[in-house]
């Protein structure tokens, strides 16, 4: 049954449903996905906007009380429906993944939790609530999974929102991470430019990292190249500032370890740094494509690296390291396509999206790429926003999509 929730400005309904693990075997195990929604008082009966989040491998947005942001401002034409997709948040946890299984048996099981997975999820969920067509909102990864909808039920959507997340179709990994390494080294330039007493103090830090064993709060060893992951802020709007102020802290010192710690959480959702690569696998084996391709510049030049994996990581994290060996297998896993190229040409169902100029998590020239592949998508190409746009100024970022998608601009 469901659990209904009132709250200053807003009427939360809590749901769970029961979906097959993998969707080719609809009588074999099945897992919980959880789902809230989130309504105005008087706005119970208004179009569902199903909002799929970034990742892969994280819960969707928690509402506040009373609505802020992108949700105020969709509140005022839909209902929202927070999904926390398979294995995150409520939803069946992935964990350690099968404790005590082999490698083949953990890997072939976190196969499920992909894009095709999560949209047959929702599909199962919209026919439970008895909806025929619903709206989406896809961010970053949740962009991804919206291309994906796309492709395998469009007939079930009225409209679809993008943020930050149009996928390369068709390109290999490495071309894509190609790309993404070029961008970051534009962005490493532009902080230091910004911070130029930052570039001895980040190479002194990488220095000392290498020759001492300094121990997080959490015992994990504190290396140069987990240090370089911090480079994940420089794709955020606030993230320059974040990055100084835990370079300007005293080394070693208990506020310098737990920000640094702080800063990057593979651990935290670990099927984020498992199926990462996947979510660009669009029918190839990835190989640990960001590693081979890593540009000898990032280490000579004591550069950050940015939302790349690799293999030392689940080593390093000690909450990835249950993953080692079938995320070893994965690296190897001839991946199937998540785009159907014909179908989203022949598109009926309006798209509006955001490409962020200087992304630096999906890059533009591929974004741009996409945008012209599907049929009635309409583009907002935009120097005023990072990748988190949507968070940065949710209410007038998801306005202009709406407008966008319902032809007013």
């Amino acid at each position: 049954m469901p659990t209904v929730v009132h709250v200053p400005g807003a009427v939360l309904t809590e749901r769970e449903h029961e979906v097959p693990l993998d969707h080719e075997r609809p009588n074999g195990p099945a897992i919980t996905v959880f789902t809230r929604e989130v309504a105005a008082p008087d706005g119970r009966d208004r179009p569902y906007l199903v909002f799929l989040q970034g990742g892969p491998g994280f819960e969707a947005t928690r509402p506040t009380s009373p609505p802020t942001g992108w949700q105020k401002r969709a509140l005022t034409e839909y209902r929202v429906l927070l999904l926390d997709q398979r294995g995150t948040g409520r939803s069946t946890p992935v964990g350690s993944v099968i404790p005590g299984a082999t490698p083949e048996v953990q890997a072939a099981y976190l196969t499920h939790f992909r894009a095709d997975a999560i949209v047959r999820d929702a599909e199962v969920i919209r026919r439970e609530l008895g909806v025929q067509r619903w709206s989406l909102l896809g961010q970053s990864f949740g962009g991804f999974t919206s291309m994906t909808y796309l492709s395998l039920a469009p007939e079930s959507l009225s409209e679809v929102l993008i943020t930050g997340g149009l996928s390369p179709i068709g390109r290999a990994p490495d071309h894509i991470y190609a790309a993404t390494y070029r961008r970051l080294v534009e962005k490493n330039r532009a902080y230091f430019e910004r911070y130029p007493g930052d570039r001895a103090r980040a190479r002194e830090i990488l220095r000392r990292l290498d020759g001492e064993d300094v121990r997080l709060p959490s015992s994990d060893r504190l290396t140069s190249r987990r240090f370089r992951q911090l480079g994940m802020w420089l794709g955020d709007s606030a993230g320059w500032e974040l990055l100084h102020h835990v370079l300007e802290l005293p080394f070693g010192s208990p506020a310098f370890l737990y920000d640094a710690e702080a800063a990057v959480r593979w651990g935290r959702n670990p099927i984020y740094a498992t199926l990462h690569e996947s979510s660009y696998a669009d029918g190839f084996a990835t190989r640990w494509s960001a590693a081979r391709v890593l540009p000898g510049e990032i280490e000579a030049e004591g550069y950050f690296t940015a939302e790349h994996v690799f293999p030392w990581m689940w080593e390093e994290y000690a909450g990835l390291r249950s993953h080692r060996a079938a995320a070893q297998i994965l690296a190897e896993h001839p991946w199937p396509k998540l785009y159907d190229l014909d179908r989203l040409a022949r598109n009926e169902v309006p798209v509006a999206a955001t490409i962020y100029v200087d992304d630096l998590y999906v890059e533009r020239e591929l974004a741009m790429e996409t945008a012209a592949s599907i049929r009635r998508l309409r583009p907002w190409v935009t120097n005023e926003y990072e990748h988190n746009g949507l968070r940065a100024d949710g209410e007038r970022v998801l306005g202009r999509l709406i407008d966008l998608a319902k032809g007013r601009l």
